[in-house]
């Protein structure tokens, strides 16, 4: 600053003297010297100036203009952390077991009868199905919309639902298979996965045709390990069956074996967008299907972490299973 001060009075000064020497010179002309500094010192005065004038660099990745001060456009408190959850409900339910939900976030539990029931995602009461013959229901899954599926593992029997609980067809697996089916899925084409526990397969059933279209064998894939099957789902082209022991293995839709996850210690796995996820350690894991990329969300603080069985979450809402019942939560 002092610089730029210092040369401008030398520049004004130089113009004085030359003014006056032109004056002292009368009506000659003038000589080219003279007019070539005159030039000079006019132009230079208002660079001069206009260097005195800017008064803010901006950095060298700043998009602001040179004489004002950029503005940074993240907020003060954009890594502030958000809560997801907030406590909608409690379905008062005595021990809540098999459970599912559907496309549009329904969502299917069977209670200690083994009875099953229908909420709203709010977990608002919709219709009950109670079976004729109850028997134990292992697993249940309405992604479909059109159709639910209700496996008894006790019965080695499978039953249909509508949308509405209102039955369709009953099959009866002892009828088809030689074996005993430890859990059961149904396919987005209404086909159905099962585990023949007993031959160490993985079969696609047909319930139209009433016939068997696929067989994998697990025997090489499991090698000389103990499984503990306890989950069966399809999505997104792939069924993923959980092995308590050993982990997760993942199929294609034609039931070729791809790989194994190695998340062991689970009961059951659910999926949310482009997301497998699982309860453990008092949090939710999720994993993407495709990078594999990892986060932890943990559970509301006022939850007892002791007595969670386990955790489904939908698109706006999750469910916490406990012995005495669920409790809804709003999911962000």
């Amino acid at each position: 600053m002092m610089a730029t001060s210092w040369l401008c009075g030398i520049l004004r000064n130089k113009l004085a003297v030359e003014k006056q020497r032109v004056a002292s010179s009368g009506p000659r002309r003038w000589s080219n010297d003279q007019t070539l500094r005159l030039y000079l010192i006019l132009a230079l005065l208002p660079l001069t100036i206009t260097v005195q004038a800017q008064v803010t660099v901006p950095s060298a990745a700043s998009v602001a203009p040179a004489a004002k001060q950029a503005v940074s456009s993240v907020p003060a408190d954009a890594t502030a952390p958000v809560a997801p959850w907030k406590f909608v409900r409690l379905i008062k339910m005595r021990n809540p077991g098999a459970a599912s939900l559907d496309r549009r976030g329904a969502l299917y539990v069977a209670d200690a009868d083994n009875n099953l029931r229908q909420y709203g995602p709010e977990g608002l009461p919709l219709n009950t199905y109670a079976p004729a013959q109850p028997g134990h229901v292992a697993q249940v899954e309405a992604w479909n919309v059109t159709s639910t599926l209700v496996f008894n593992d006790d019965r080695q029997q499978l039953v249909l639902l509508d949308r509405f609980l209102t039955p369709i067809t009953e099959v009866r697996l002892a009828d088809f298979l030689d074996g005993t089916v430890r859990v059961a899925t149904l396919a987005p084409d209404n086909r159905i996965w099962l585990l023949d526990e007993s031959n160490l397969v993985l079969r696609e059933f047909d319930p139209n045709t009433q016939l068997v279209i696929q067989n994998t064998p697990l025997d090489l894939i499991i090698g000389r390990s103990r499984p503990d099957f306890r989950f069966l789902r399809q999505y997104q082209n792939n069924t993923y069956l959980v092995d308590r022991n050993t982990g997760v293995y993942v199929f294609d839709n034609l039931g070729t074996y791809k790989k194994k996850m190695p998340f062991t210690g689970l009961s059951m796995v659910g999926f949310r967008g482009d997301e497998l996820y699982y309860y453990a350690d008092g949090a939710l894991h999720f994993v993407h299907l495709y990078n594999l990329a990892e986060r932890r969300v943990a559970l509301p603080p006022d939850v007892p972490l002791a007595e969670v069985r386990q955790v489904l979450v939908g698109e706006s809402f999750a469910y916490i299973f406990m012995a005495a019942g669920v409790s809804v939560y709003q999911y962000k």
